[in-house]
């Protein structure tokens, strides 16, 4: 077994260089010759099979149980390696044939009805809103942060996020916005007090709808945000403007042309709208099947090549096209930090395994945008080519103006 297992990973390591010690107790290291970075150890042989036939699932598992530990270095320094030769996954026909039939069936995994849409919302969202104060910003924004400078705090590169989002919205005071999986509310109030609008934010965690509400009225916004336990196909009225951020993820690839007719159905002749979303820069795969089992349910990334289609045949346009690279890399590693600095809080809430869960789960997914396709597009959409400006020009303009207002307004420093 650990003749095979060695075998295995001097086939799949290739940069980088990784110690490792069986279960039996020998060691050895697989990599490209360069002074290993790290070091993990398989405690039971059982643990070593089931990682060589599916690592993409089991290791988490094993790391998650106790069963495989680092033992120098930490689990992101394992992942690290993992992900810089993650497409030599390709040369095994087992691990090939797999990835084909979870793509084959990815569908079924993804059936997003109503009623399955809130339960695997649920699984993630509704956990104990303390855990998310532990390792987000002040505002509470669970997606990609958009750094400006390099040296960007947390908090300021959020901030610079929703600034980004709202100049590419060209929200004039008055407009009547809808925000399509508002989280806790973060976007939907700047909209409200920095650029006047109406906003309507809608989601379908009971968690996030109760602290989205209760910051409505801290920050005094009652009478311009109101927030609701909806599904995007239940809504009726007509918008000035449409915005998503991170939610699209959850809608399913069988979902994306009534997730694109609806919002057609939506938004103003003359209205515009952002989407924000994780997505893969190449060719369609299949979700991880850990990050599918124990994160995010249903949840699936996008190539462009699966939007595009949609988007068109629902009669939208598409004004403007913005991949974010590297920037939720340095989101999760900021969120990883302090997730580690708060990480006995976060036992107190629930337990052990969780922690390694969801560590594992913060480490991975700063691998997969560092190393990986995963990036961010912000895809601008529009049913009239003249509702916005024929230079990307006044995204920088705004922005400014955004900016003096923003750095002024109390009401954005009110914490979750």
């Amino acid at each position: 077994m650990e003749k095979i297992l060695r075998t295995f990973l001097s086939i799949f390591v290739k940069e980088g260089s990784l110690d490792v010690e069986t279960a039996s107790g020998q060691s050895f290291t697989v990599g490209d010759g360069t002074p290993a970075t790290a070091m993990v150890r398989f405690r039971d042989r059982s643990g070593q099979l089931a990682f060589m036939l599916d690592p993409g699932l089991r290791f988490g598992e094993l790391y998650m149980d106790g069963r495989v530990e680092v033992l120098r270095g930490t689990i992101h320094d394992v992942l690290a390696i993992g992900s810089r030769n993650f497409a030599r996954f390709n040369r095994f026909v087992w691990l090939r044939a797999a990835e084909q039939l979870r793509y084959a069936l990815r569908n079924v995994a993804q059936r997003n009805n109503v009623v399955r849409a809130r339960r695997n919302i649920a699984h993630h969202y509704d956990l104990d809103a303390r855990l998310y104060e532990l390792f987000l910003d002040h505002d509470q924004q669970y997606s990609c942060a958009y750094f400006e400078r390099e040296e960007a705090t947390l908090d300021e590169a959020q901030l610079a996020k929703k600034r980004h989002i709202a100049a590419k919205l060209l929200v004039t005071p008055g407009d009547r916005v809808l925000d399509i999986g508002c989280g806790w509310g973060g976007m939907a109030l700047y909209l409200a007090e920095i650029c006047g609008a109406q906003v309507t934010g809608i989601t379908l965690s009971s968690e996030q709808l109760a602290v989205a509400r209760r910051r409505a009225k801290n920050a005094e916004q009652q009478t311009r945000t109101e927030f609701r336990l909806q599904d995007y196909r239940e809504i009726k009225e007509r918008f000035d403007r449409i915005v998503s951020v991170g939610m699209f993820e959850h809608v399913g690839i069988g979902f994306y042309d009534s997730f694109f007719e609806q919002t057609a159905k939506l938004l103003d002749d003359n209205g515009v709208m952002l989407l924000h979303t994780i997505g893969l820069d190449g060719p369609p795969a299949p979700t991880n099947p850990w990050v599918a089992k124990y994160i995010f349910p249903g949840g699936y990334l996008p190539s462009l090549s699966e939007i595009m289609p949609a988007i068109e045949r629902a009669g939208l346009l598409v004004t403007d096209i913005e991949i974010l690279r590297f920037h939720y890399a340095e989101t999760l590693k900021l969120w990883r930090e302090r997730f580690l600095a708060r990480r006995t809080e976060a036992a107190a809430l629930y337990d052990e395994r969780f922690c390694r869960m969801w560590e594992f789960y913060l480490a991975a997914a700063e691998c997969t945008f560092r190393f990986e396709q995963t990036v961010v597009f912000q895809i601008q959409i529009a049913k009239n080519m003249q509702s916005v400006p024929v230079t990307r020009d006044y995204i920088a303009s705004r922005e400014a103006d955004l900016r003096r207002r923003d750095s002024a307004a109390p009401g954005l420093r009110i914490a979750g």
